[in-house]
């Protein structure tokens, strides 16, 4: 099939290569724009872009994809079918209808579960013990579009964004080969979606929400933890000096003191009472330095039971 390929991230290359290497030809890869990046500030090519120039497919990079003068582009390039995998931009309806197969996206999560922009890490914050991808035939709504294929995939105990991330990547791209052949042969069956999610909707992630409330279970801060890993992190405060917190065990059971006291500090880690159960915080790394083991962190640096985290 003639393909045009729309998406920005890293989770997108997976099912670029594997559409090229299943034989169709992908025309054309859209991206979004290269944005500055470093202290100097300088352009940076999205992982997908790089991918594109090194097996020598043109690249657009539209501000917004309904731009006239892009829409004519793709209409030149007459794709039989748009593959959207993390794309970042809403699609027209007239680039939607423009070509035969129509906008095929590759959906990380069981829809109608976790329609939106961050579906990996609201399932790890969440706790979910699985999830997948969906690949649907796009129309005007959000993640609304009718259903082709679904793959489930199982979260590990101490499953992260991060590691989740990379799973879902491999199983859309394989899925979105699959898909693509069913609609070439005329077997694809499309499931519509029901008009409600069965989940929250998965808003985008911002580093605010890093930010620990120690009055919550920690359970849910554990989870919190896994979920923003390895991006944005969740944090706290030590002694006024920013703390991101990676690796952290539940314990079950209550300790004497107010959400967020540190209650031990030793070799197994650091003990912190939560609005429910403790948390062990096992790997962290205080504000200019590494990522290291607490065990590693408290030979360098003393913390006495009774501090307070956060204030």
């Amino acid at each position: 099939m003639r393909v045009v390929f729309m998406g920005t991230p890293d989770f997108a290359v997976g099912t670029l290569e594997s559409l090229i290497e299943a034989g169709h030809q992908v025309a054309a890869v859209v991206t979004q724009p290269d944005k500055p990046k470093g202290r100097g500030k300088s352009l940076t090519m999205t992982p997908v872009k790089e991918a594109a120039l090194a097996h020598r497919i043109p690249v657009y990079q539209p501000k917004k994809v309904r731009e006239p003068e892009f829409v004519d582009n793709l209409r030149a390039i007459a794709p039989d079918v748009i593959v959207v995998a993390a794309f970042g931009q809403i699609i027209s309806k007239e680039i939607l209808e423009m070509p035969r197969y129509g906008c095929i996206n590759v959906h990380a999560s069981l829809l109608p579960a976790y329609r939106g922009a961050a579906p990996i890490q609201w399932a790890v914050i969440n706790g979910d013990r699985e999830t997948g991808v969906t690949i649907m035939r796009m129309n005007e709504g959000l993640d609304t579009g009718d259903m082709i294929e679904k793959v489930v995939v199982k979260l590990d105990e101490k499953e992260t964004g991060g590691s989740l991330f990379d799973k879902l990547s491999k199983a859309g791209a394989k899925l979105c080969v699959k898909a693509l052949e069913k609609l070439e042969n005329g077997t694809a069956v499309f499931e519509k979606q029901p008009e409600s999610s069965t989940t929250a909707y998965a808003s985008m992630i911002d580093k605010k929400m890093g930010k620990i409330n120690w009055g919550r279970s920690a359970k849910e801060i554990e989870q919190l933890i896994r979920g923003l890993d390895p991006w944005p992190s969740a944090y706290t405060s030590i002694n006024g000096k920013n703390l991101k917190l990676w690796v952290a065990d539940v314990v079950c059971g209550d300790g004497d003191g107010v959400p967020g006291e540190i209650l031990e500090a030793g070799k197994e880690g650091i003990l912190v009472k939560t609005g429910k159960d403790l948390l062990l915080i096992r790997e962290l790394q205080l504000e200019g330095k590494k990522r290291i083991d607490t065990a590693a962190f408290l030979r360098g640096y003393t913390v006495d039971k009774g501090w307070i985290l956060g204030e």
